[in-house]
């Protein structure tokens, strides 16, 4: 048999244990199936916060507005023949008043109990924990000092909590156990609630976005027997029906294709993804990706398509193009415009502009120098690396940084995806350029777009190169997907393909430093007993 957790053993369980027992004993069920609450606290404030409803004797008699709300008791007072308390539901909270004379409990027949009468209100006070989820039916009324209160004529005990809610400045000071116990974030953050709603808005507002641009949303594997898309390590598992090696999709990126190839001129899909990759305040190994493709676009098509995107979410939210967001070096709070056009530069050019470094008069060893120099990178990796991703890796160290304002770093070099359109100019073409941008604001990237490639012979030796530098020990390069070419051989259109990081996004959107923000629950190493114990 396994052991009981800790919190068996600690009064207080044991103290609402033993209550729950006597509620029961008293013919009050703790945990109905059902409750029909009319109104909510938000919107019993917004209609009646100021009206003139009358007071506590006009609730008593019944002839104020009625209301029947469900919540959360946060707050609880005696004080004579009547007591206060405080509910909160999943908008805000409200003020309610139970008397000793007029409120009822569902369920609860008063009787002498050890001599004592146990009057509902008793029934109230030596039972309903903090906690505690009520339902409460009654009259609005407003206090002398104004407050808008709900008079209890009948409390229906919802769930019965056995465990105590955290304390709100001791025991969730510590941003860790938040992350874990997100449930417990939620109950007494409302900054916490009110993001996670501000994230749903924002996933709402780019469906209709792509809706309303003729795209269809459609949903593809996670489950891959060849990943690929990206550059990251996958997580491996095992169809056991099957005795085969899967692994968990690091993109959207393929299958999305070979709908396209299929004549699906516009779609997109919203999902997670899985990277065994490092965790940072950017970072997490599963995260939802956007990824969309439209037939006859180029990535200048994509590029207008983002900004104004980020425009219409902006708006949605704040009314404003103009978002305030920390700086990710100072912390500073920072005002980004995401008012369409951003800036466009190229890789290249923004070397030269952001860190005064011209790499065409740079050799590869003295680019590998500065990078060495710049304690970002790792030796073993530099070594091996062409000059593209070498280019590539200086703009990350020198640039990333300062691209606080919107930015689209545009035309990259081949080497840094084998799944773009070599670049239409002939003298870039000639550099090795690629029809690829990123886009990125407060230094970090956000997204990813290119002008896809659909030249099924070079898309043959692209993705051979990089099954090449897989079975040389590269474990972020993909390995061969054969299936994917022939698709490719069959016919794919000019196509603009994204990809946007949806928890980056409403981190800037919310004004949140760490990926963990606006995550429900982000990952987190597992504590073992001792652990748990110190």
């Amino acid at each position: 048999m396994p052991t009981k957790p800790d919190y068996h053993t600690h009064e207080e369980f044991q103290n609402r244990t033993r209550k729950l027992a006597e509620i029961r004993e008293l013919g009050v069920e703790p945990y109905p199936h059902k409750y029909n609450p009319t109104h909510d606290a938000k919107a019993l404030h917004a209609q009646y916060g100021t009206a003139a409803i009358g007071h506590s004797e006009d609730a008593a008699a019944g002839t104020t507005p009625q209301a029947c709300i469900a919540g959360r008791l946060m707050l609880f007072r005696s004080m004579g023949k009547n007591a206060f308390a405080h509910i909160q539901d999943h908008t805000d909270r409200i003020q309610i008043m139970f008397n000793r004379d007029l409120t009822e409990v569902e369920g609860y027949t008063p009787s002498e109990k050890d001599g004592e009468p146990l009057t509902p209100l008793k029934f109230i006070e030596k039972k309903i924990d903090l906690g505690d989820i009520i339902g409460v039916e009654g009259f609005l009324f407003h206090t002398n000092k104004g407050e808008l209160t709900l008079f209890a004529k009948k409390l229906t005990l919802l769930c019965k909590t056995l465990l105590p809610l955290a304390d709100k400045h001791a025991g969730l000071a510590d941003k860790e156990l938040r992350y874990r116990k997100r449930w417990l974030d939620l109950i007494t953050n409302n900054d916490v609630q009110h993001v996670f709603r501000t994230r749903s808005r924002i996933l709402h507002t780019i469906r209709d976005y792509y809706a309303a641009a003729g795209f269809i949303e459609v949903e593809t594997p996670i489950l891959q027997s060849i990943y690929g898309g990206a550059e990251a390590r996958p997580f491996e598992t095992k169809l056991n029906a099957l005795d085969q090696e899967m692994f968990l999709r690091i993109s959207l990126e393929i299958p999305l294709k070979k709908l396209i190839v299929g004549g699906m001129n516009r779609i997109f899909e919203m999902g997670r993804v899985f990277r065994n990759e490092g965790i940072d305040r950017n970072h997490n190994p599963e995260f939802t990706l956007l990824e969309s493709y439209a037939a006859y676009w180029d990535y200048n098509d994509t590029m207008s398509f983002v900004e104004n995107l980020f425009e219409k979410l902006a708006l949605e939210l704040y009314g404003t193009t103009e978002v305030v967001a920390r700086h990710p070096e100072t912390g500073d709070p920072t005002s980004i415009s995401l008012k369409a056009p951003w800036i466009r530069i190229s890789m290249k050019d923004s070397l030269k502009k952001y860190a005064e470094i011209d790499v065409d008069t740079l050799s590869d060893k003295q680019i590998r120098d500065m990078l060495l120099a710049s304690g970002h990178c790792d030796p073993k990796k530099l070594s091996g690396m062409s000059r593209g991703l070498l280019v590539a890796a200086l703009f990350a160290v020198k640039v990333e940084h300062h691209l606080i304002q919107p930015h689209h770093i545009i035309d990259h070099p081949i080497e840094t995806t084998p799944l773009c359109k070599p670049h239409r100019d002939p003298a870039k073409r000639a550099e090795g350029l690629v029809e690829r941008f990123e886009s990125f604001i407060l230094g970090q990237e956000i997204c990813n777009s290119y002008s896809e490639l659909n030249d099924p012979e070079i898309q043959r030796t692209l993705l051979e190169a990089q099954a090449d530098r897989r079975d040389a020990g590269d474990e972020e390069a993909s390995p061969l997907d054969e299936e994917f070419i022939e698709a490719i051989c069959q016919g794919m259109p000019p196509t603009g393909g994204l990809g946007i990081g949806i928890d980056r996004l409403v981190m800037i959107m919310t004004n949140m430093h760490s990926i963990r923000d606006v995550l429900y629950f982000p990952w987190m190493k597992i504590k073992d007993e001792k652990e748990e114990k110190e």
